[in-house]
Formats: structure tokens, C-alpha cells, sequence
């Protein structure tokens, strides 16, 4: 007689389903980001009053040069947002941008990240032509261009760098716009005193520097009087 054959039991798994080891490495991965990102919500909100400072110091020291060349300054930002706004979004020119400093400090894999929004290539090409050129040219016409493509690759790059800082993915209180763009915006506006400095004898870094900082020094102050009421 034949023997009866029953089926056999699958092997129990205890071990704990692999879903709730998964879960909670994400967990702790997004509370550090929320936890960064609070952070740097904090110190953003503690450059504003630099950006202020900053900005009102720069208009000061920069209305001490000649009122044309000033015009010329400003008419090549308003050019830019008006190329921008109404007639072609000049993208590939600043990612042009990007790539030359991918290259230049490819050797330097941190930067490669940082400097396309921290540096403005265009502006500092402008800069090194304009020195070269008026050891030969002294035509006060040379200066004039200068500043004014001077003020649209300076229009440029911040334009486009707030612009990429504004539409990062994951960005928890928008930390990275305004901790990132406060930052990139102060060392821009820096570089460009500095570089007017050399430019414009009129035109004083350390007056800039000093007002800028006296500035903001009084804005701290005023805050933390009204936070703890201090007299």
C-alpha cells in the first residue's frame, strides 16, 4: 500500500521583517536634515543684518565716485534684468561660467561645488582684462565699458545664482536659500568693493569695510537691547 504523502511545512522566518530595520535609518536621516536645516535657518536670519550693513556701506562709499560712471554701473544691472525678464534667459552663459571653474579647481574637489556660486567668473575676467588693458589704453571710454559690463556680469551672477539656491529640492524652512544666498551676496558685494578700490581711487575698501561693520555692529546691538530689554 502505498504511503500517503503530505505536504511539508515551509520554514518559519523569525527573524523581524526587513521593513522595520529599513525604516529607521531614513528616520534619523531626516531629523539631522531638519535638525541642519534649522541651523542654518538661524545663522541666515544672523547674516540679514550683514546684508543690510553691507549694502548701505557699498551705496555710500560708491556714490563718492563720478555720477556717469556711476549711471553706466547701474545701467548694466537694469540691462540684464531687462535682457532677462523680457527678452532671453541668459542660462547657458552663467553655466558656461560654471564649467570654466568646474575646471579651474577640478584639483580641489570641495570647491567645485562651492565656487560657482560663491565666485563671479565673468566679473573677475572683466576685472583682470580691464587692469591689462589700461596700461595701454588710457581712454576714459575704456573705463566707462568696463563699468558697465562690470555691472551686468555682477547682475548676472546673482541673478541666476539666487535663482538656482531658490530651487533646491529638500530645502526644510528655505535654510539653503537664505543662509546660502545671504552669504554668496556678502562676499560678492566684498569682492566687488575690493575691486573698485583698485579701480577708483576715490573709492575706499577700508571706509566700506569699517561703515559696513559699524553698521551692523549697531543693528546686533538695537536686536539684542529689544530681546532682553537692556537699557
Amino acid at each position: 500500500m502505498a504511503k500517503k504523502e503530505f505536504p511539508k511545512k515551509e520554514a518559519v522566518n523569525k527573524e523581524p521583517p526587513a521593513v522595520k530595520g529599513l525604516d529607521f535609518k531614513p528616520k534619523i536621516s531626516g531629523l539631522s536634515d531638519k535638525s541642519f536645516g534649522v541651523i542654518k535657518f538661524i545663522l541666515g536670519v544672523c547674516l540679514l543684518p550683514f546684508v543690510y550693513s553691507i549694502t548701505v556701506a557699498f551705496l555710500n562709499e560708491f556714490g563718492v565716485i563720478d555720477p556717469s560712471l556711476q549711471h553706466k554701473f547701474w545701467g548694466g544691472v537694469v540691462t540684464l534684468l531687462i535682457v532677462y525678464l523680457f527678452i532671453w534667459e541668459p542660462a547657458s552663459v552663467y553655466s558656461k561660467g560654471h564649467e570654466l571653474l568646474a575646471i579651474v579647481f577640478s584639483f580641489v574637489r570641495p570647491l567645485v561645488n562651492v565656487a560657482p556660486y560663491l565666485i563671479p567668473i565673468y566679473t573677475l575676467v572683466l576685472f583682470i582684462a580691464y587692469l591689462i588693458l589700461s596700461l595701454v589704453i588710457t581712454s576714459p571710454k575704456l573705463t566707462g565699458y568696463f563699468i558697465f559690463l562690470f555691472g551686468l556680469s555682477i547682475g548676472l551672477h546673482l541673478i541666476f545664482g539666487a535663482k538656482s539656491l531658490r530651487h533646491k529640492k529638500e530645502d526644510f524652512l528655505k535654510a539653503n536659500y537664505i543662509f546660502g544666498f545671504s552669504f554668496v551676496y556678502i562676499l560678492n558685494i566684498v569682492l566687488i568693493a575690493f575691486c573698485l578700490n583698485i579701480v577708483f581711487d576715490k573709492f575706499s575698501f577700508v571706509n566700506f569695510s569699517n561703515n559696513a561693520f559699524q553698521m551692523a555692529k549697531a543693528v546686533f546691538s538695537a536686536v539684542f537691547k529689544q530681546l532682553f530689554m537692556v537699557k
